[in-house]
Parts: structure tokens; C-alpha cells; sequence
């Protein structure tokens, strides 16, 4: 039988080791290598070529993100699984869209991180169940247009339809028309929110 091959990229040794740790104790899993910045990760990739890679998505020189992206234009058949703590569904979302086949909280118990490699190594996508929560309570930032984001960046900093308007030479019809596509985009039930929102996922900086 052949093992899935595994490179564990991560900026902590600790964690290196307790991942190495679980993939010795199965029989059809390998670790091949490992790295502790993301620059290392695209080289061992490179030179590794393994089936399946662990990424973590905060890292020296290179986060994993731009890591993921640059591992999948060039070795499109190396899955990737985030395994990440991170609080907000933003970067997690910016890795799935990088081309990362999985997904994982670091929370997560050793079963689900198992089930993650052998099912992405299988050419299937998965993501865990915390994941998916965090995906739905808290969904990525959408993409604004350049007018969109003036009129939010003015929205947060309290400005009313008719200052807005002002400030940016249109309308107050064509600003409140811009408001109630932002709070659609946002998730957003009123101003109050849709500012928060923006100032918490960085769309803004007042």
C-alpha cells in the first residue's frame, strides 16, 4: 500500500512535533518533510512533491496563504489543509480560494485532521465542521466596488446620506442606494453594524 506523503509547515516546533507525532502512529501515512517559514514550504514542496501538506497560515517570510497560492499554480496535485487558530473566516477563505483542498481548526481532535489529509489526498474536498460554522457565523468580507468602499469608509466614520453625498459629488439617492447594497453585502442590520463590520474585517481604517 502506498502512504500519503506529508510535509508539516509550521513556525512551531511543538506543534511540528505533535503533528509528526499522529502521523507515525498510522500505517498509511508518511511525513516527508517539514518547514517552519513559507518561503521553506514552497522549496520543500518543490523538491518533496508530497501528496498532502499541512499549512499553517501564519508564518514567517511568507503566510500561508501566499504559500498555498504559490504551491497550487505549481503542483496543482499537492493538496494543502489549513490547520489554523485563527478567529475571523477572512484568511481561512482566502486560502480555500489560494486552492487549499482542506481546512481544520487547530481545536480540532486528532480524528478530524485524519479524516482531513486521507480525504483531500483522495482528490476530495473537506472542510470540518468548526470550520463551517466559523464559514456561516462570520462570512468573508465581500468585494466592494471603488464607490462602495467610499461610501463605506465615509459610513464608518459617521457621516450621514447627505454628508456622504456631498463629499463625494453624487446624489443622496444614488448614496442611499449604495448604503442598502452594503448593508446587504455586509450582513449588516443598520449603519451602526455595517460600520463595525468593516472596521473588524480591516475594509476600512478610520
Amino acid at each position: 500500500m502506498k502512504k500519503i506523503s506529508i510535509l508539516i509547515a509550521d513556525d512551531h516546533k511543538i506543534v511540528r512535533m505533535g503533528l509528526k507525532s499522529l502521523f507515525a502512529a498510522e500505517k498509511d501515512l508518511s511525513v516527508v518533510g517539514e518547514a517552519d517559514d513559507g518561503e521553506l514550504t514552497v522549496r520543500q514542496a518543490d523538491s518533496l512533491r508530497p501528496d498532502v501538506i499541512i499549512m499553517d497560515l501564519m508564518m514567517p517570510k511568507k503566510d500561508g496563504v501566499a504559500a498555498t497560492a504559490e504551491i497550487h499554480a505549481r503542483l496543482p496535485e499537492t493538496k494543502i489543509v489549513v490547520l489554523t487558530s485563527y478567529s475571523t473566516s477572512d484568511t481561512i477563505a482566502a486560502a480555500l480560494a489560494a486552492g487549499a483542498s482542506g481546512a481544520v481548526m487547530k481545536s480540532a481532535d486528532d480524528a478530524t485532521l485524519l479524516t482531513a489529509v486521507r480525504t483531500v489526498a483522495s482528490g476530495k474536498r473537506f472542510i470540518s465542521p468548526e470550520v463551517k460554522g466559523l464559514l456561516a457565523f462570520d462570512p468573508p468580507a465581500p468585494t466592494l466596488s471603488p464607490r462602495q468602499q467610499e461610501v463605506l469608509v465615509s459610513l464608518a466614520k459617521g457621516f450621514n446620506n447627505t454628508e456622504i453625498a456631498n463629499q463625494l459629488g453624487i446624489s443622496r439617492t444614488v448614496v442611499k442606494e449604495h448604503v442598502e447594497t452594503l448593508l446587504v453585502k455586509l450582513g449588516a442590520a443598520n449603519r451602526t453594524e455595517a460600520a463595525a463590520i468593516a472596521l473588524r474585517k480591516q475594509l476600512v481604517k478610520v
